[in-house]
């Protein structure tokens, strides 16, 4: 059974502490990547996004139109700086878009 602490905690330190003890924090690193892409490019990107993944350090993202592909490949250093500024942590070093 699980111990229970005596502490009042907020639901957001209670939050963390269970991702940690349960070492969950690469899982929670994909989907906040993922929910980072869908706010920061909107509905004109996102309706040409089929997959996205996060590898390690890197974020593979896949396109179904090539010319917006290509448009976006010009501001790959702008969109890696703000993905790490929504999620608020230097998680993504490199964009791969297929």
């Amino acid at each position: 059974m699980a111990r229970r602490d005596n502490e009042n905690s907020s639901m957001k330190d209670a939050l963390s502490a269970f991702i940690q003890k349960n070492k969950l924090e690469k899982g929670m690193d994909k989907v906040e990547a993922r929910e980072a892409w869908v706010r920061l490019m909107g509905n004109g990107v996102n309706n040409y996004t089929t997959e996205i993944e996060l590898r390690f350090d890197t974020l593979y993202v896949s396109l179904s139109s090539s010319v917006l592909r290509e448009e976006l490949s010009l501001g790959k250093s702008k969109i890696i700086r703000m993905i790490n500024e929504e999620i608020g942590k230097e998680l993504v070093k490199k964009i791969v878009l297929r």
